[in-house]
């Protein structure tokens, strides 16, 4: 049986949660990345990893499914933008597939359950 629990917070969103995981493991991975990449791609994924979580906590905090809906879509945006950056890092040889695997996996879950909401408050509205 499954618990129904009200959403009070953005912290109670699931999506939420695992979208810090993926910021935090995003930051570790781009630790080794040539320090000429600190303003390109090493920015670039540490903002759009943390503009997930960002725009989850923003959107919940508006006072409209809307507005909850439109800020859900940003942040499925960063996550598409983050899987980008993780192909031309991968293909540019700062980082290889086995070091990936984790955040690729975590990502794409993150992704799959952003879609899920999105279309569940569009069904609504």
């Amino acid at each position: 049986m499954t618990e129904n629990k009200k959403i009070n917070s953005y912290r109670d969103l699931i999506v939420w949660q695992k979208s810090i995981v993926l910021g935090v493991e995003v930051y570790k991975l781009t630790e080794n990345f040539p320090k000429g990449e600190m303003y390109g791609l090493i920015s670039q994924m540490r903002r759009s990893a943390v503009s997930i979580s960002s725009n989850i906590a923003e959107g919940k905090a508006r006072s409209t499914r809307k507005d909850f809906s439109q800020f859900l879509r940003i942040a499925y945006g960063s996550g598409a933008e983050l899987e980008t950056q993780i192909e031309i890092s991968k293909k540019l040889g700062f980082i290889r597939t086995d070091q990936t695997t984790k955040v690729d996996s975590n990502l794409d879950e993150i992704m799959r359950m952003l879609n899920v909401i999105i279309k569940k408050l569009s069904a609504n509205t």
